[in-house]
């Protein structure tokens, strides 16, 4: 199984339960030199205790299971695609 797959399981099966219960998931958005970039979805994405959970939940999990890593940090880059949406949103285009 590869670290991809790994995370992806963890995510899956360990992780995202947990953060449904308050309307929110977790992804994989990259492995860059031994670190894994997560991104938060859904009300853990604006959550005022996101860090925390980052920390007690999803970077301990995955590091547990992933010798190979060494760190997980959140991923907060904004997407192109929303970036645009907004764009279009603020110049007024009707295909919104």
């Amino acid at each position: 199984m590869t670290t991809d797959e790994k995370i992806q399981k963890i995510l899956y099966e360990k992780v995202n339960t947990k953060l449904a219960l308050h309307n929110g998931r977790a992804g994989l958005s990259g492995i860059e030199n031994g670190t894994a970039k997560i991104k938060f979805y859904g009300a853990c994405a604006s959550c005022m205790a996101s860090s925390d959970t980052f920390d007690g939940v999803v970077k301990k999990e995955i590091l547990s299971a992933c010798p190979e890593l060494t760190d997980v940090v959140i991923d907060d880059a904004t997407s192109w695609d929303l970036l645009e949406m907004a764009r279009k949103i603020l110049n007024k285009e009707s295909d919104v």
